[in-house]
């Protein structure tokens, strides 16, 4: 198991948990809430949602603090399933994650930063169509040469820019606290009535969606060997950022509530924006889009940030990815941020990539629960091994975990893998629809792995005969 060399650990603890914090907190928190109060209509329940939510992430982040602990190298679930269960099955996860597991969330990122900032600059966002593209590739660029010029500039632009959005959030939070002019009058305790929104099937459709808001809780296990002391820094900022974001989403969702009747969020997109106009009047919308184009700055920095690590610990594998994975004189994976950065901004100009990230999400959370479940698997195998961390709560941690996120897939797969594939032999067409987005998801989820399988096996075939020529 091959280790970083200690002069490339060079990410503190405050830029791993900075890190964390900036992958989970982008638009999602402030457009979720109009659609889950559709069909419940009640504060407590609506609140418990990100509350439990939460619960989840925090459970992921116990049991990856665990084989963090355990394996301190960066390459996040690629490392783990390698070493847990087959170097194929980690392979196809590093893949997943190198191609596109990535450069689609970086693409959708910097297109939403686009169209809030054209929101926030002119009277409509269809004004200038092309504009929020052009902002959407300038900021991927821009990120991209910091992050690949100085590993502690880009730490430090990471820091600042996710205390930037902390800084707008606790303003925001504050605000609706203080200054709205006409607060409801709500209840955060359950009422009678509570209990049957939470057992309905809309809460558990509505916690998938939460649980989308969520993701990145596992993102400093990306950069692990690159983090000082990862054994006790990387479960500290996994547990510490994921803590921080669960706070704030639950606060912001109260203020929400506590600004705007919930009839009249039900069924918006952007209930940031209707809550924006409660407090500050008419100028409100203005200032909800700069916000949440500001606090997406860090979210697109973050995962530039963190991805290439993928490609770097693929690279120290298999001979083929050498060149690709290969770092700069201070470390820098240079190549493979480019390569990252070129893919999204492929996305973004192709407007491709809600189609790759809906259909990448399912393969993902394959891995992730497969990376949790290994957890069981290393503490049988391995009884009586000295561990720096152990996952808090184990085993129950690990089975809300396995549960809620196996919930999530089936939702996934429901919703968009299972309708893709009937689509393939022409069942149940949607008219309104190409043939060919309908058949979109499935095909590159499958196909992803598919190729992800064909390119590990001519790659372990190369590595195979370079080790049987040096034996020679």
């Amino acid at each position: 198991m091959s280790q970083s060399s200690p002069s490339q650990t060079q990410v503190s603890f405050l830029t791993a948990v900075s890190i964390v914090v900036a992958n989970m907190i982008g638009s999602g928190v402030f457009t979720s809430l109009g659609f889950q109060a559709i069909d419940i209509k009640s504060v407590f329940p609506l609140l418990l949602l990100w509350i439990v939510g939460g619960i989840i992430a925090l459970c992921g982040a116990f049991n990856y603090g665990e084989l963090a602990a355990r394996m301190p190298r960066s390459g996040g679930e690629y490392h783990y399933l390698s070493q847990i269960y087959h170097r194929g099955f980690g392979f196809l996860s590093g893949w997943v994650s190198a191609t596109v597991g990535f450069a689609a969330p970086i693409a959708l990122a910097a297109m939403a930063l686009g169209e809030y900032a054209s929101d926030a600059i002119f009277a409509s966002k269809n004004e200038y169509p092309i504009f929020h593209k052009i902002i959407a590739v300038a900021v991927i660029l821009t990120i991209t040469f910091i992050h690949a010029t100085d590993i502690r500039k880009g730490s430090f632009f990471q820091q600042y820019s996710t205390a930037l959005k902390l800084l707008l959030i606790i303003i925001f939070i504050l605000a609706g606290l203080i200054i709205t002019p006409n607060p409801q009058a709500i209840s955060v305790l359950p009422q009678a009535s509570d209990w049957n929104y939470i057992w309905q099937p809309a809460f558990a459709v509505s916690l998938a969606y939460v649980s989308f808001a969520y993701s990145g809780w596992n993102a400093s296990a990306y950069l692990a060997g690159e983090i000082e002391n990862p054994r006790k820094n990387v479960p500290k900022s996994l547990f510490l950022g994921t803590m921080i974001v669960m706070i704030a989403y639950v606060l912001l969702n109260f203020i929400f509530l506590y600004t705007t009747p919930i009839e009249q969020l039900a069924g918006k997109l952007d209930v940031g924006y209707e809550s924006a106009k409660m407090i500050f009047g008419s100028i409100g919308g203005k200032i909800m889009a700069s916000m949440i184009a500001l606090l997406l700055i860090s979210s697109i920095s973050a995962m530039i940030f963190a991805g290439p690590r993928v490609t770097k610990a693929i690279g120290e594998d298999f001979e083929i990815f050498k060149q690709i994975a290969s770092t700069n004189s201070k470390g820098i994976p240079t190549k493979a941020i480019f390569l990252q950065s070129g893919i999204a901004i492929m996305l973004v100009i192709t407007s491709s990539f809600e189609d790759v990230l809906y259909a990448i999400a399912f393969v993902l959370e394959i891995f992730t629960i497969s990376t949790v479940l290994g957890v069981f698997v290393l503490r049988f195998k391995e009884r009586e091994s000295f561990l720096a961390y152990k996952a808090w709560g184990y085993p129950i941690t690990t089975i809300i975990f396995i549960a809620g996120t196996a919930w999530t897939m089936i939702f996934l797969f429901q919703e968009r893998i299972l309708p893709s594939l009937k689509a393939i032999v022409g069942i149940n067409l949607n008219p309104e629809k190409t043939y060919i987005s309908q058949i979109m998801p499935a095909i590159l989820a499958v196909g992803t792995l598919c190729i992800g399988l064909i390119v590990f096996l001519i790659s372990d075939k190369i590595n195979q005969k370079i080790k049987e020529t040096k034996k020679v």
